[in-house]
């Protein structure tokens, strides 16, 4: 038998837990628009990652001289029609540069990637929107916009999503499997597994 679909088929053998999925096992939610399979893998519930992001918050980012950021716990929606995940983000500014502190918010969507180092998933590539603070003047919300790309790489960049345990990933091991790709989808994540290089 060809090593790969032995894997497979130890894996649709071993992994019966509610959290793992095998590919195939669920024609309308393993299909893609190219009727193609996702790789076998498991699921992380959507509410998982925002309860992990939420350990990491709030956050303050200083601004020297002028002002604080506080930043409060982002949350997180799936784009799974990109794959990627976007994180709506209550902030407020108080300090010197102001004469009272301004609630505002801000968007930012990432892209995910796997650190085996320490099994965590992780946002990367940061695209942040616009600062918005209805109750300040416009001049000073632009100013505070030019900080803008520096704010979002300081509050979620590689910021950690998720991390796997040992015991998670001990069936992909005893297979030499390792996680793989990240996909987004309607509920969550669906990281897959692939074989290790040999």
């Amino acid at each position: 038998m060809d090593r790969r679909l032995f894997a497979c088929a130890l894996s649709a053998c071993m992994f019966a837990g509610p959290v793992w999925a095998v590919a195939g096992s669920n024609d309308d939610d393993d299909d893609d628009e190219g009727g193609s399979k996702l790789p076998p893998g498991f699921n992380v519930p959507e509410t998982v990652l925002q309860q992990s992001v939420g350990q990491r918050f709030p956050m303050r980012y200083p601004v020297p001289g002028l002002l604080n950021l506080d930043v409060q716990v982002p949350q997180l929606r799936l784009l799974p029609e990109q794959n990627r995940l976007a994180a709506n983000m209550a902030v407020l500014a108080a300090g010197p540069a102001l004469n009272r502190s301004h609630r505002g918010s801000f968007d930012v969507d990432f892209a995910l990637r796997y650190e085996s180092r320490d099994r965590t998933v992780r946002a990367h590539q940061l695209r942040l929107n616009r600062l918005r603070f209805p109750t300040l003047a416009p001049g000073v919300e632009d100013m505070l916009n030019t900080y803008a790309p520096l704010i979002g790489q300081q509050m979620l960049h590689e910021v950690v999503l998720h991390q796997l345990s040992p015991q998670d990933l001990a069936m992909a091991d005893a297979l030499n499997m390792q996680p793989g790709s990240i996909t987004v989808t309607e509920t969550g994540l669906r990281i897959g597994l692939v074989l290790k290089p040999l």
